[in-house]
């Protein structure tokens, strides 16, 4: 698939979650054949002919300036890491850019991170590449995830694990937020370089298998997450809320640590510790009698 290939399927896919409405046009009548703006509706609200958005959408054209794509990005109401992603994709056709965020697929966990780690025992934390791959994890980041680790090595996937692990399937509530997100972070991570060889082996293997990955895939949503909430239906631990924070580590070729904690004294903390034998419950406040 060519670059220019990939921009214009981006651009389709944007085009069709967009409705007139939302666009800023009239919602017309008759019955409309697709989903979304119509070529030639997005075409006048970028300012561009019909037959130039046209040919940008099939591949055919492979130039597009700055100036149009910030035009189509405004009309297609993007923002942040989508918009980023259409930027990307248009210097990548034009021959712009070619690089590759995610570097060359070589990654070491440098002993420092794992000490770190360690030391953030009783918090569940890991460290995982751009594409998700897991790389190293403390014990209570390792009981997290069930059954992930059972896998070999070059297998152990989060991505993967959500879709194709029995465990991964039920681990999350609700699956399909959790699921959309996983999918969303690879869209932007792979937006510099979508023809990067893991990428392309991981979502490759993923369209094979899983009818909700290759449904989330077409979806084409492109979020780069920082942080947020989980919760967790966990087989041993039970039910329990944790909040994440995803640090980047520097020269590390985009290796990011995923720590998870709960709020102090809370049942999801209580639930939390059982991950790690090692871990002192908390005590309840006593107070001293004078």
């Amino acid at each position: 698939m060519t670059h220019a290939t990939e921009l214009g399927r981006y651009l389709r896919a944007r085009r069709a979650r967009i409705s007139p409405q939302e666009a800023g046009l009239p919602a017309g009548t008759g019955i409309r054949r697709t989903p979304g703006l119509r070529r030639e509706e997005l075409a006048t609200l970028a300012g561009v002919s019909v037959d130039y958005y046209t040919r940008l959408e099939r591949g055919r054209e492979t130039n597009p300036s700055p100036a149009v794509i910030d035009a189509l990005g405004r009309a297609l109401r993007l923002c942040g890491d989508a918009h980023e992603r259409l930027q990307d994709l248009a210097d990548l056709a034009s021959g712009r850019q070619d690089r590759s965020r995610a570097g060359t697929g070589q990654y070491t966990v440098r002993p420092s991170v794992q000490r770190m780690l360690d030391a953030l025992r009783p918090l569940p934390a890991y460290v995982v590449t751009p594409f998700n791959d897991l790389l190293a994890a403390n014990l209570p980041g390792r009981r997290l995830l069930p059954g992930l680790w059972d896998w070999p090595a070059e297998q152990r996937n989060v991505t993967r694990y959500l879709f194709l692990h029995p465990e991964g399937r039920t681990l999350y509530e609700p699956w399909e937020e959790t699921v959309s997100m996983s999918v969303a972070h690879l869209r932007a991570v792979g937006g510099a370089d979508p023809d990067a060889p893991r990428l392309a082996a991981l979502v490759g293997e993923l369209l094979l298998k899983s009818p909700d990955f290759a449904r989330l895939w077409e979806r084409y949503d492109v979020k780069e997450r920082s942080g947020g909430r989980k919760t967790f239906a966990h087989p041993k631990a039970g039910r329990m809320t944790l909040t994440f924070e995803v640090m980047k580590l520097s020269g590390s070729g985009g290796l990011r640590l995923v720590a998870y904690q709960a709020e102090p004294g809370s049942a999801d903390e209580a639930a939390m510790l059982t991950l790690d034998p090692a871990a002192r419950m908390p005590q309840p406040e006593t107070h001293e009698t004078v």
